[in-house]
């Protein structure tokens, strides 16, 4: 059974950095694809980031490129989110998630995003 657990969400203020990390465990083929996705108050979630566990492909949408950076540990266990640049209107609960199918785990879709997180909050105020 897979089982993701996000960690390293907190307060900053505008223009900070964090990095947040997703524990896998019980990774099978249905995790070759992880995703990051947010959630802001009142908002759709959005999938803002992907990698592909088996090359470390990687693939953002254009509202964060250049200031978030996805990554994973050589033992593929963790992957993380590096965050750059936070801005107020991207204060939201950040999950992680997974897939089988690389980019489309980042849909967010019951077929294509099949095991989340819990969430982890990132507040960004002055």
């Amino acid at each position: 059974q897979v089982q993701l657990v996000e960690s390293g969400g907190g307060s900053v203020q505008p223009g900070g950095s964090l990095r947040l990390s997703c524990a896998v465990s019980g990774a099978t083929s249905s995790t070759n694809c992880m995703a990051w996705f947010r959630q802001a108050p009142g908002k759709e979630r959005e999938g803002v980031a992907g990698i592909y566990r088996g090359d470390g492909r990687t693939h953002y949408v254009d509202s964060v490129r250049g200031r978030f950076t996805i990554s994973q540990d050589n033992a593929k266990s963790t992957v993380f989110l590096q965050i750059y640049s936070l801005q107020p209107e991207e204060t939201a609960i950040y999950y992680c998630a997974a897939g089988p199918r690389f980019p489309l785990c980042m849909l967010g879709t019951r077929a294509e995003s099949t095991d989340w997180g819990q969430g982890t909050q990132v507040t960004v105020s002055a």
